[in-house]
């Protein structure tokens, strides 16, 4: 009798262990199922960023043509040329040039598949708050690849390739600049990438003042520091020459005084939405 009397009270008992295995099981369903979507997403990402790579590698001379327009441009006129001194230089070259070429443009197909990914799990008002942020990503991703490659590199191979000595002085040999393809693709892309991150500085601290994260007079209070980041940041990501350095410095900072101005309206837009909640 005391056994059956038993058996029913641990099945109907509410702290037993059946239910809480059942929300389990739920929990870990709904967790596998979000990493089968993750999974699907970086597999398309990965399907596509190969085959842009396929693409760019059969074109991969044409883009490096393009690449090296700045520093063919300052040597307009004269009979120059890039040197490699292995064997497999170039082709190595090659697959980099197709490498990077890949990975920037397939750069708004990866920002679209992070969207995808996460959409699901936002409210209809949250995928509207979060879409300006993504179509803002790849622009200013492109932006700063092409800021650094129509304004900075023209300015910056000028400058460098002023230090030649063509005719040889009194007793001397002359001093002539014969880039390899692999350094100059290397500080090319570097550069490149390094601009396109940085100028991606609003939306970052725009999506950080709309979660409530930072606020515009945080951001202007650490305004000191965030210079001294700058330098330190543009240090780090460019060559070690002044001029490479105050190049991505300096767009650093203002976009870091355009983030404040993000801040500031956002500020204002939450202000608003929450006065009109007030009076309702």
């Amino acid at each position: 009798m005391t056994s059956d009397t038993e058996a029913p009270e641990d099945t109907q008992n509410p702290a037993d262990g059946s239910e809480p295995e059942s929300g389990i099981d739920e929990k870990k369903m709904s967790l596998i199922e979000h990493l089968t979507e993750l999974r699907r997403r970086l597999m398309y990402a990965a399907i596509a960023f190969v085959a842009v790579f396929l693409v760019c590698f059969y074109f991969s001379d044409t883009f490096f043509n393009f690449l090296v327009e700045p520093l063919a441009s300052v040597w307009s006129g004269g009979d120059r040329r890039l040197i490699f001194t292995a064997l497999h230089e170039k082709f190595f070259t090659n697959i980099k040039v197709a490498f990077f070429s890949a990975a920037f443009l397939s750069f708004p197909i990866f920002a679209a598949q992070i969207y995808m990914f996460v959409a699901p799990g936002l409210y209809k008002n949250e995928k509207g708050a979060f879409l300006p942020f993504l179509i803002a990503t790849p622009f200013l991703f492109f932006g700063g690849g092409a800021f650094v490659y129509y304004i900075v590199m023209p300015v910056a191979w000028q400058f460098f390739t002023g230090f030649e000595q063509l005719a040889a002085g009194s007793g001397g040999l002359p001093i002539e600049l014969e880039p390899k393809v692999n350094e100059y693709l290397s500080l090319v892309m570097r550069l490149i990438f390094a601009f396109g991150i940085s100028f991606e500085l609003p939306v970052v601290l725009s999506l950080l003042a709309k979660v409530g994260i930072v606020s515009a007079d945080g951001l202007k209070k650490k305004r000191r520091y965030a210079i001294v980041i700058a330098f330190v940041a543009a240090a780090v990501l460019t060559p070690p020459d002044p001029l490479s350095q105050l190049a991505l410095a300096i767009p650093i900072i203002v976009l870091y005084e355009i983030s404040i101005y993000c801040a500031i309206l956002i500020g204002r837009r939450r202000d608003r939405d929450a006065a009109a909640k007030a009076d309702e």
